[in-house]
């Protein structure tokens, strides 16, 4: 019989590729990790169940680099399509699969098949160009494969928790004055905005430029300065720190590359996350101290103990490996300290994420803002890409997904499958430590499905804790499925909550220090309370069901949660299920207190279909003041008219006084109008205030309003 060989992984250069797809014929595929830490085990997922004896029969076995048959514990579980081996040393080994291990496999075309894998002791940095080169020619030739005759296929793929009821959504304090920091969703750890202030200024981003605005008379508010960039860079997020006002943007610059011969004269463009930090010590003069970018696009940024940490994803172009001998396959850096020149980082800067199904970089940056213009910059790139990112003050988790065969047989021979289609993703875990500038790999782990938003994890207490979703809903084959993992500091599963609401999805989580709560929503929105205080058992104590949904979860007090999100309807629908319509947007009250009964205590219904706020994608456009317990946030008003058609009817800002005795409006900052659509120019961003005075922040104006009456104080109209 053919024997049919595939070399994941180039043994001379001992470089793993991530996670694969590989294709045995037309109807079965495996998913498999080709490296590995010794921690984490190995397991290899089938689309076509193994037989359960095929590992007593010889069927699967293993060997090593030598050949030699090695004897390690192999599991064959999940109904026959998993395999896994839950301890094994370092090492390469291949796994060993014969046609008869299937079942049905007279059925199937199947040869036999060597899979091979890399199980190391820690995660080990790049040796240099030619191991980095192997990685992608790899990639590369299975790419085409792929393409050619479905050999073997590398498929890519792929911001939100809460660590205590204080999460930073409150106030900043100095000596004089009290005003609005960012909602952020870990305590002591800063999130990048678009408007930030130090209670005397606010600092915002309008278009291309930054504006800084003198508040400390809200009656005559005055642009105090304007920060311009080139035309190529555009400013996206802002920190500050003491005296350093932080601008992140991005632009786009022509890769440096010598000799590249392209057809149409083509040269393809590097997409730059770049960093401006601004000597602000006198608001009204702000002094440019130093710039410096990462190549790829920023996933994600926070400020902690002055440090600024950010992640961006790079895609390199490695097809260039068919038209150049020695492509440049690194990411890129600039730092005005040096020159400002593009540079690579360094081979010793790079590692290979284990279990990842990227042939991408998250490049990890850090810089301590206490001297910006002169610390030393971290940079550390990953060969693995991120989706979603987690961070307190010790740990920062990268999330990305794992692409999981499709399993429902009618889709996957559906003739117009003519490209391997995930049904469904789980996700792989990265934990990083932190310590300064430095930032290392701890362990990570697979868990299943995907995650929503950066509120599906957080930790506590030294315990990793994620909601997710496995599968899709309009599935009715295999309807989606929801689920709570606990981590322990290793990485290693010690509890489960799993198969909450089949047939949904997951709509909103929140972990409040050992509660987590869930929202799922079809047709009706359960809310579930979980009670995660002892990581090893973790137990659905109780569970609403409501119409609507809640698409961000609020902590008010110990007893309470605030929800926003949307009211639905069902629509009657002849001969077939009703249709689940939504309405106008809706903040709910829970009352939590009896964790097995919990409450929706009151509602608000705000405008009718078509009705959204920024709030509901975006938590920082929360706007919050404690000691009032005012909540605000912008809004975009719609009603419905005749048929199906809806009507804009204006926008601005709703602030809303909500204790545990229930909602109630308290100012109505919207704008009525006759136009027929949204003007973005004017449309409110952010919320704050600052002592006695509110303000509405948008790309063009700023207005100014008495915290007490909510009376218009004075308006700013940005040139």
């Amino acid at each position: 019989m053919k024997k049919k060989k595939i070399w994941i992984v180039a043994v001379i250069a001992a470089v793993a590729i991530g996670l694969v797809v590989i294709f045995l014929n037309d109807k079965v595929s495996v998913s498999a990790s080709p490296v590995v830490l010794t921690e984490q085990g190995w397991k290899a997922s089938f689309s076509s169940p193994l037989q359960l004896k095929a590992v007593d029969k010889g069927d699967v076995y293993i060997t090593d680099a030598q050949g030699k048959r090695v004897e390690v514990e192999m599991r064959i579980q999940n109904n026959g399509k998993t395999l896994e081996i839950p301890e094994i040393t370092t090492g390469e080994y291949q796994l060993h699969v014969k046609k008869a291990a299937l079942k049905n496999s007279f059925m199937k075309s199947l040869v036999d098949t060597e899979i091979l894998f890399v199980v190391q002791e820690q995660l080990e940095k790049l040796s240099g160009e030619k191991e980095l080169t192997a990685y992608f020619v790899r990639l590369l030739e299975m790419q085409q494969n792929n393409q050619q005759n479905g050999g073997v296929v590398l498929e890519s793929g792929g911001e939100e928790s809460a660590e205590s009821t204080d999460t930073a959504s409150g106030t900043g304090m100095d000596a004089e004055r009290s005003y609005s920091t960012t909602n952020n969703q870990v305590e002591g750890v800063d999130e990048a905005d678009l408007v930030k202030t130090d209670g005397s200024y606010i600092y915002s981003i309008s278009e291309s430029r930054v504006i800084v605005t003198d508040v400390q008379n809200p009656e005559k508010m005055t642009v105090a300065a304007e920060l311009s960039f080139n035309d190529d860079m555009y400013p996206q997020q802002l920190f500050l720190s003491g005296d350093t006002l932080v601008v992140m943007g991005s632009w786009y610059s022509a890769q440096p590359i010598d000799n590249f011969r392209l057809p149409h004269n083509y040269r393809p463009q590097m997409g730059v996350t770049s960093v401006h930090l601004y000597n602000i010590s006198d608001p009204k003069s702000p002094q440019l101290l130093r710039e410096f970018g990462t190549e790829g696009n920023m996933s994600g940024a926070r400020l902690t103990n002055n440090i600024l940490y950010f992640v961006t994803n790079v895609y390199p172009d490695y097809w260039m490996l068919e038209e150049q001998e020695k492509p440049e396959l690194r990411p890129h850096q600039y730092d005005s300290k040096h020159g400002g020149e593009f540079e690579p980082v360094d081979y010793d800067s790079i590692a290979i994420l284990p279990g990842t199904a990227e042939g991408s970089y998250s490049v990890i940056t850090a810089i301590d803002l206490t001297a910006p213009d002169t610390n030393d910059i971290s940079t550390e790139g990953f060969l693995g890409g991120s989706d979603q990112l987690y961070m307190n003050q010790d740990h920062l988790y990268l999330t990305a997904p794992v692409y999981v065969p499709l399993t429902n047989e009618k889709l996957r021979d559906s003739p117009r499958m003519d490209v391997w289609l995930p049904q469904q993703a789980n996700t792989e875990v990265f934990k990083f430590n932190l310590s300064g500038v430095n930032v290392e790999f701890l362990a990570s782990a697979e868990i299943t499905g995907s995650l929503l938003n950066q509120f599906s994890m957080d930790e506590y207490e030294g315990h990793f804790r994620a909601a997710t979703t496995e599968g899709v809903a309009w599935d009715l084959t295999s309807p989606s499925k929801n689920h709570l993992f606990i981590l322990d500091e290793q990485m290693k599963q010690v509890g489960s909550v799993e198969d909450l609401a089949p047939g949904e999805r997951i709509y909103s989580a929140r972990f409040i220090k050992d509660k987590a709560y869930m929202v799922t929503f079809k047709e009706t929105d359960p809310l579930f309370v979980i009670d995660v205080s002892t990581p090893a058992s973790p137990k659905v104590l109780g569970e609403l069901k409501i119409p609507g949904f809640s698409n961000y979860l609020h902590p008010l007090d110990e007893d309470h949660l605030i929800g926003f999100g949307y009211d639905t309807k069902l629509i009657p629908v002849k001969n077939g299920e009703p249709r689940v319509v939504a309405g106008g947007m809706k903040i709910s009250l829970f009352d939590v207190s009896d964790f097995a009964n919990p409450l929706e205590k009151d509602t608000e219904i705000i405008g009718g279909p078509g009705t959204y706020s920024a709030l509901q994608y975006d938590h920082k456009a929360l706007f919050t003041h404690q000691e009032k317990n005012l909540f605000g946030f912008p809004i975009s008003l719609y009603d419905e008219t005749t048929g199906e058609y809806v009507e804009f009817e204006g926008e601005g800002a709703l602030i809303y006084t909500i204790t545990p005795d229930g909602i109630s409006q308290t100012a109505s900052l919207v704008e009525q109008t006759n136009n027929e659509y949204e003007d973005w120019h004017s449309a409110i961003q952010r919320i704050l205030y600052i002592d006695e005075a509110l303000y509405t922040i948008a790309t063009s104006e700023i207005h100014s309003y008495g915290l007490e009456t909510f009376e218009p104080i004075s308006d700013l109209v940005f040139d």
